[in-house]
């Protein structure tokens, strides 16, 4: 069952990539085990990409382009794809973190895991979207499963994004 759905910040993904321990690599796990929702634009995936292929990431790593192809294509095959279809720049500080938010706010995402949270201020807070560090996105859904349910938690859950 997905609880949460997320835009993965391309440092989170490198992370994930670089080291298989981790909060970044569990969220990826997790999007394996179908437990929660990565949703990705074209124009993500292809920064992820080119991240993805520094020299100075796949020597960390001791990967090849071939690794970094692999870790794309299985982000693929787990991610939900959206559509951009409003542009909503500016909203942060850093302009390559637009297409991250316009991601988040497109694909529906109840947040946002990256570790430039104050590049975003408050523009993802503006549309409904938290904005955490990957360790806390882990602990909030720990907190969540195990918390039981408040009243009004179903009515509320009717009118979300889910």
């Amino acid at each position: 069952m997905v609880e949460m759905k997320l835009v993965l910040a391309t440092g989170v993904v490198v992370d994930a990539f670089r080291s298989p321990k981790g909060a970044s690599a569990e969220l990826l796990a997790m999007a394996r085990r179908n437990e929660i929702d990565v949703v990705i634009t074209v124009a993500l995936v292809l920064k992820y990409k080119t991240a993805l292929k520094r020299t100075d990431h796949l020597l960390a790593k001791g990967a090849t382009f071939a690794d970094a192809e692999k870790a794309i294509d299985m982000l693929l095959a787990i991610a939900e794809p959206t559509f951009v279809d409003n542009l909503w720049r500016p909203q942060t500080r850093d302009t390559s973190d637009e297409m991250v938010l316009e991601a988040a706010i497109s694909g529906g995402a109840d947040a946002i895991a990256t570790y430039k949270r104050r590049d975003f201020g408050d523009a993802p807070q503006r549309f409904g979207i938290e904005c955490w560090l990957p360790g806390r996105v882990l602990e909030n859904m720990n907190r969540e499963s195990a918390e039981p349910p408040r009243a009004g938690d179903e009515l509320r859950e009717g009118y979300g994004r889910r």
